[in-house]
Order: C-alpha cells, then structure tokens, then sequence
C-alpha cells in the first residue's frame, strides 16, 4: 500500500492556493527552537507546578518528585508514538489525522470531536487562570479588587488579536513569556535550596517516602502527568515548521526532556522549602510562593510575575496549536467548513481560532451561570473553575493519546511495514497505552466528590455522541475517508 505521508519533489506552497486546492497555512516560518519553546509555553510550567503540586504532594507524599519522575517517563513514550506519526506523515490534524489514517474516517471524525471539546474544556481553565492569577496579584501588590472575569476577557482580546496577526509574532511571544517564567523558577528553586542547604535531605527520592508505597505514586500519577499536558504542541505547528519530519521529534523529546528536569528542581524546592512537612505544604495556597516569600521578599514578586507569564503564554500557544487541529478537522471535512477557512493574507486560521475561543469563553460562562443558579455560597473562583475543567478536559484527551498509541503500530504494519521496528513502533507504545490507562482509571474510579464524580460519565456520553455523529457523516459521505490527512506539512 502507497505511503500517505511522502513530502513531494515540488517548490513550497504557494501563499494563495488555486481554486479548488485545500487552504495552506503558511509554511517553513518556524524553526525548532521556535515550536519547542511554544510546546514548553503551552505546557505552562509555572502555572501547572503553582496550582497542581499541593495537591499532588498530598496525594504521593513527600516523595512526590518521585511521582513526576515517573509521570515524565511516561510522556516521553506518548512522545515517541507522535514522534513516529509525525515523521511518517506531519499534518496540522495530529492525532486525529494519525488516528483516522489508521482506523479510518469513523475513527477520525470521532478523535476530531474528542480533542475538540477536550482542548477546549482544558483551555477555559486556562483562560479563567490567566484572569484570576492577574486579579490575585494586583489585589496583593496595589489593594485593587477588580473582578477576574474583566481581566479574563482583556486578556484573551489581546492574545486573540495577536494570534491573528499570524503564527510567527505570537508564537515568538509565547516562547518570550516562557523563557520569563523559567527564570523565575529556577531562581528560585535554586535560591529555596541554597537558604536550606544544611537541611537538604535524600528523602524525596527515596520510596520509603510515599503515601502508602506504589498505592500513593499511582494516585498522584494523573497528577503529575497532568503537569505535562501541552506537550504535544508542536504537532499541530508542523505545516507552519521547517523539515517538521525532523524537528517535531526534537522538539518534543527536547521539551519532555527539559520539563522532567525542571519539575523535579521545583517540586525538591518546595519540598524543602516547606521542610518535608505535607500538611503545612498542601494547606498553602500557592506552595512556591510561600517558597519564594519564606525565602527572600522580592522572590515572591518574582514568582508572582512568573505566574502571570505563565498563564500568558499558555494562553497563546495553546490555542495556536489547538485550534490549527480544529482547523485542519474542517479542512479535511470532519466539522463544518467554516472552521477550515485560512485568512487570505496572514495565513492564519482565524474561524477556527475565534470559534475556539468563543466556545472555551462560553464553558466559563455557563459554570458561572450554573454557580449562581446552584445557589453556591460565596464567590466564583477561578482557581476551583481551573482544577474542575482542566480534569475534564484531561480525561478527554487521555482518551485521544490511548487511542493514538495502540494506533501506532497498526499504522507502520499497515504504510510503512519495511520501516517497522519492534521496540520503537510496537513495544513504547504498549509501554505508553499502560501508562495512559493508570491516569484514565484513576480519574474514574468511583467514590470522588463532585463533580468529579460525573466526569467519566460526560466523557462517555461524548464519546458515544462523537461515535454517533462521525457515523452519520461518514455514511452521508463516503468519500471522507480519502480526505482525512490529505494535506501533508512538507508536501506541495
């Protein structure tokens, strides 16, 4: 069988297509560096490590860098099954394209809606974050109580608008805003653990110290691998990247890589920092703060800026890419046309990128709506609103990364069965499928309180209506199947 995914001889695309040819985005703009630092900015290491840790140390214990170090492996063979993918056939699709060119226009009109609604769910926690960590550090630093909803809707104004003006300038900023972020963490994760150099103990890396043995490194496990969601990121940039054969790998094990390394740092730091006590650490409202302040005053406002950068770049970055899947899903006609419509002059998708964040704006919306019909007392907080749809949202694409890696190998056997290798295109992925299924359980295991409760139950109704839905147009349409990843990044 042809391989779909073999980049042709011709000049690069041109900027305006002939009628009848499929919508480009602009090609060859982004160069590793540039997709690795907007995967890392949609990672948002400040923000997750800020509002996730506290909850993962009470969860794992003391010894919860443990727990990240194990949640890092674990990406790294998600990042080998789309590593493979992406070297076989880069598109803009990324998993839904890898997924449906292996199981079919079902199986991808299915993956289209999944990541969809899961990247969007996931991305209002973003946005209502970047709003409320802005509200917390101006009420700090100035007194000013101007609601978070008002700064939540300035800032996504002006992030929309920058990613209009195409790829180039806003994932630059992206990766501006993370190099901010990462400075900060570092100097102060390196700062907290000079100040408590004659208390510096093994203790976090020893399994001795884990709630409950392997018991509380699985519980945390979906913890700390949710520290890492947005790894993916530079997948969806490969039809704007140069050689994205080569550089979408390396920008992936790069920013796996790099990640791993400096959660590890933060989490030993604010487990140092709090002395190895997890009552006081999980009772803190942002745990490295407390670090940073408990270390040195202007620490703190540091930390908070980084927090703001953060959230920021995040934003940007992560609707950048997510919405280029959004895109590419209408591109291909898996959703509407109207979501594959390319701005004639800046190459931007811009239905798409206005749709999704109108939608993410709208989630936020209707929890603040249901908040106050609930009659809940006191006031709507952003950060609940941020563990709550960040949750949800993970579980949908969880799903997704299962479904790519058992995908994997059947796609190599299936396109490419001289290329097949055992280890890298069989064995990682089982290792990954494994690894995804201990989070997916762990999320949807009976007893939690809502409403996470009700999570695994809205995850299957939408799978079900994705199923049903991606059926009824695939038989109104028989031809979908010839469409889904058409468009290759490197190909004419």
């Amino acid at each position: 069988m042809p391989d779909p995914g073999t980049p042709g001889a011709g000049p690069p695309v041109a900027s305006h297509p002939a009628p009848g040819e499929p919508q480009r985005l602009r090609g060859g703009v982004l160069g590793m560096a540039d997709i690795a630092a907007a995967t890392m900015a949609n990672i948002g290491p400040a923000m997750s490590f800020y509002f996730g840790f506290a909850f993962l140390t009470t969860t794992s214990g003391v010894a919860s860098p443990l727990t990240v170090i194990a949640a890092g492996v674990a990406v790294a063979l998600l990042g080998n099954t789309l590593a493979q993918f992406s070297r076989a056939h880069p598109s803009a699709g990324g998993f839904i394209t890898f997924v449906g060119k292996t199981f079919g226009p079902v199986s991808a009109v299915t993956t289209a809606l999944l990541v969809g609604v899961g990247y969007i769910i996931g991305m209002a926690s973003v946005i209502a974050i970047s709003g409320g960590f802005l509200e917390i550090t101006l009420h700090r630093y100035t007194g000013l109580n101007v609601p978070w909803i008002i700064w939540t809707l300035l800032l996504t104004a002006v992030s929309v608008v920058l990613m209009l003006r195409g790829v180039v300038v806003s994932t630059k900023l992206a990766g501006f805003f993370f190099a901010v972020e990462m400075v900060v963490l570092v100097v102060v994760s390196i700062a907290a653990i000079i100040s408590h150099a004659g208390h510096l103990s093994a203790a976090p890396f020893l399994p001795s110290h884990l709630n409950n043995g392997l018991k509380g490194l699985a519980g945390g496990f979906p913890l700390a691998v949710y520290l890492f969601v947005g790894w993916e990121n530079s997948a969806a940039l490969a039809e704007e990247t140069e050689n994205p054969r080569r550089n979408v790998s390396r920008a992936v094990f790069s920013s796996v890589a790099i990640m791993s390394v400096s959660y590890v740092l933060f989490s030993y730091a604010t487990v140092t920092g709090f002395g190895y006590d997890v009552h006081k650490l999980g009772g803190a409202q942002i745990p490295f703060i407390s670090v940073a302040q408990n270390t040195l005053g202007v620490l703190a406002f540091l930390a908070y800026l980084g927090g703001l950068t953060s959230t920021l770049g995040a934003l940007i970055a992560g609707t950048n890419s997510q919405a280029r899947l959004v895109f590419n899903a209408g591109r291909d006609g898996l959703l509407p046309s109207f979501f594959g419509y390319v701005h004639p002059i800046r190459r931007t998708p811009t239905n798409a990128i206005l749709a999704f964040t109108a939608t993410a704006l709208l989630i936020i919306g209707g929890w603040g709506l249901g908040h106050i019909l609930g009659h809940h007392s006191g006031s709507m907080n952003p950060v609940a609103f941020f563990a709550e749809a960040s949750t949800m949202g993970t579980i949908l694409i969880l799903l997704v990364y299962l479904a790519s890696n058992v995908a994997l190998p059947l796609y190599y056997r299936r396109y490419r069965p001289q290329e097949f290798r055992v280890v890298r295109h069989l064995a990682l992925p089982a290792l990954g499928a494994v690894a995804i299924v201990v989070p997916l359980y762990y999320l949807s295991k009976p007893g939690q309180p809502a409403p996470y409760s009700w999570f695994p139950y809205a995850a299957a109704a939408t799978v079900l209506l994705a199923l049903g839905y991606a059926t009824l147009l695939v038989h109104r349409d028989p031809s979908l199947g010839d469409r889904v990843g058409s468009v290759v990044a490197d190909m004419e």
